[in-house]
């Protein structure tokens, strides 16, 4: 059993290694092309926003996946409420849905937001001749302190909404298994549907 464990931990390692490799790659490579379209300083500064506040987003799922209990879901998946059974499919899936959403989509958005902010300096400094260092500095302790802030504000709020939150995302994976026919869990059948 201790080896099989060892393997699954391997395994999901592996997977989640790969997976921020590709998401990485496809999510830069789209931001940096789309950066290079953009002229406008406010609309860098609206990316640059967007991808924190992704980061921050994922980080409250990865939380409340953690810190919610299946007792309330349970009762509703009973009464076959849209996305009950989705929200359970999150909880027990914690840990992938955990690492994924803490460890691999935050990861991407903090190195993408630096690469942003990285971006949007050269922009302000070739611009304006600002004195490089002073805008580089400003701009790497800006997006650290919202992205701090930003973080330690949603995990209060997700230890404290944890079950509203994961019900909150399991009506979303409802909606898109219903446009798109893709299930990521594998759910224990219930006289044979999928609710």
């Amino acid at each position: 059993m201790a080896r099989n464990l060892g393997r699954s931990s391997w395994r999901n390692a592996l997977t989640m290694g790969g997976g921020t490799f590709f998401i990485a790659l496809a999510v830069g490579y789209g931001s940096q092309a789309f950066l290079g379209r953009i002229t406008s300083i406010v609309l860098s500064f609206f990316l640059l926003l967007i991808i924190i506040l992704a980061g921050i987003v994922f980080d409250i799922i990865g939380v409340a996946t953690a810190a919610a209990s299946e007792a309330p879901l349970n009762a509703r998946a009973a009464r076959k409420i849209p996305g009950a059974r989705q929200a359970l499919g999150l909880l027990r899936n914690a840990e992938r849905v955990t690492s994924f959403a803490t460890d691999v989509v935050g990861d991407v958005c903090s190195t993408l937001s630096g690469a942003v902010g990285a971006v949007i300096i050269i922009r302000l400094v070739g611009r304006h001749g600002a004195e490089d260092m002073l805008v580089s500095t400003l701009m790497t302790a800006a997006v650290s302190a919202v992205t701090v802030g930003g973080k330690a504000l949603g995990k209060g709020f997700a230890l404290r909404q944890a079950n509203d939150i994961i019900f909150f995302v399991g009506r979303l994976l409802y909606a898109l298994e219903r446009v798109t026919g893709w299930y990521p869990f594998n759910y224990p059948s219930q006289k044979g549907r999928r609710p």
